[in-house]
């Protein structure tokens, strides 16, 4: 059975986005609580040992997700990382499983979370209506994981082509506005479809 869910993200833009977005999916009888790092770096630093911590309290009806960018990193490298410090704790994962039971959900956004944001032209438009659902047909737009140059950076570029965040993206704000509109059914992200495909196999198990 599944009744408490353990959020781990590299930074509160996650956070504030997952705050919006899970209680879309999760039904109401789960709880969870979302904690944020600060930064990738940081995450992968002590994420041995908060594993280990969980490891010797954790109840048998909690499950935990672990949620980071891939940024420049290979992104097999990275899973197995996540994977092995999971294993290493004695937790099982949807990956390690030979069953539909699992512990811990390993998942990483292509190649930043913002590629999330990018695959759901509607929610930019309701968020900052400016915005022309269109711009998904620009050869820079079209694949969300597949953004050269950055996700941020494409989303950035996006937002003050019509004036909005002048200054600078401000990523917790963008993903407080954006987040309230995903369809998650709908996201043209990969990534955002297998961490949605996750969580829908955490449900399962409730």
């Amino acid at each position: 059975m599944f009744r408490h869910l353990e959020v781990l993200v590299e930074e509160y833009s996650a956070e504030v986005a997952l705050q919006s977005l899970l209680p879309r999916i999760l039904p109401p009888n789960i709880s969870y609580d979302i904690r944020s790092f600060r930064g990738k770096s940081d995450l992968l630093r002590k994420l041995p040992d908060r594993l280990k911590g969980y490891r010797s309290w954790i109840p048998d009806d909690w499950r935990i997700l672990i949620l980071c960018d891939q940024d420049n990193e290979d992104c097999r490298e990275l899973k197995r990382k996540l994977e092995n410090h999971a294993v290493l704790s004695g937790f099982t994962t949807k990956s390690s499983s030979n069953s539909n039971q699992f512990i811990v959900l390993n998942r990483i956004a292509i190649e930043e979370l913002e590629a999330w944001f990018l695959g759901d032209p509607q929610a930019i438009k309701k968020a900052y209506p400016r915005v022309p659902t269109s711009f998904i047909s620009q050869k820079r737009y079209r694949v969300p994981d597949d953004i050269p140059e950055g996700t941020w950076e494409a989303l950035q570029a996006l937002l003050q082509n019509f004036d909005y965040h002048v200054g600078g993206l401000n990523k917790v704000e963008a993903a407080r506005q954006i987040s309230q509109y995903l369809e998650p059914e709908n996201n043209r992200s990969t990534s955002f479809q297998v961490f949605y495909s996750g969580l829908l196999a955490l449900v399962a198990q409730a």
